[in-house]
């Protein structure tokens, strides 16, 4: 009886010693399977790190060469009254961000230019040039955002001097010291984005004007021009229908008489 109720114990890890050598076996292909794929990753890492020192090495190579064009573009834009307040006030995000102060000062606003630095990865600056108004003395404002070589992002700006009563962003602090709730609509300033230095990292509008509105500006400019049209075709259409409804009525009518 003892002997009868070991053979299955036996038979049973003969059975498990067979099942583990080929989970041993499996176990061991897997791992070969991984170190394999590891290897075949480290050689696509590689390929992707060279690839975006080349694709660096081209957008330098363009980004210099599209450098006259954007001044030639420039001197032609100087031509246009109010391009580039026009411009801002047609770019949905950029308008949420203007109240009629913010406006009327970029009424003033003649001139603005993104600057790459050289190597492109570490950082930028938007330029924006002012004639003579009554809010400002400076005739250039700007604002640099800089990547540190640990990928830190910062930003600083041009001290805005302001003449007096004429703070655009004051109003924004007065409204805060006064228990107002800051928003767009009440007190917020368009300028305040020059004293805003907590994230870098994340300047939406930084980004909105260097990456949407500098490559094409004239798109923005040109919008409301553009929404205005479909506007004006669907009147007309209307006054179409409208006559012809008038003309089948008479005939109706003509007919009726008849």
């Amino acid at each position: 009886v003892k002997i009868m109720a070991t053979l299955p114990k036996t038979v049973k890890n003969d059975e498990n010693s067979h099942d583990g050598g080929e989970e041993q076996k499996a176990d061991k292909e897997q791992q070969e399977a991984i170190e394999q794929i590891d290897e075949v990753q480290n050689e696509i890492d590689r390929l992707n790190e060279q690839a975006s020192e080349e694709i660096l090495k081209v957008e330098q190579k363009y980004n210099q060469l599209r450098q006259p064009h954007f001044s030639k573009r420039s001197n032609l834009i100087a031509k246009i009254p109010n391009f580039w307040v026009t411009a801002f006030v047609n770019h949905p995000q950029v308008s949420a961000l203007l109240s009629e102060d913010d406006e009327e000062a970029l009424q003033f606003l003649s001139k603005v230019e993104v600057q790459e630095f050289e190597d492109i990865k570490s950082g930028y600056k938007i330029n924006f040039h002012f004639e003579e108004n009554p809010y400002f003395d400076n005739k250039s404002i700007c604002k640099e955002f800089h990547l540190n070589d640990t990928g830190e992002p910062s930003s600083k700006s041009t001290n805005i001097e302001w003449k007096p009563g004429r703070d655009l962003t004051g109003k924004a602090n007065q409204a805060v010291k006064a228990g107002k709730k800051r928003s767009h609509e009440e007190g917020e300033s368009f300028f305040s984005w020059f004293l805003d230095h907590g994230d870098a990292g994340a300047d939406e509008l930084g980004e909105v004007i260097k990456d949407d509105i500098w490559p094409n500006p004239l798109q923005y400019y040109l919008a409301s021009e553009i929404d205005e049209e479909p506007a004006e075709w669907r009147e007309d259409d209307e006054d179409e229908e409208e006559v012809e409804d008038e003309d089948e009525a008479e005939e109706e009518e003509a007919e009726e008489d008849a």
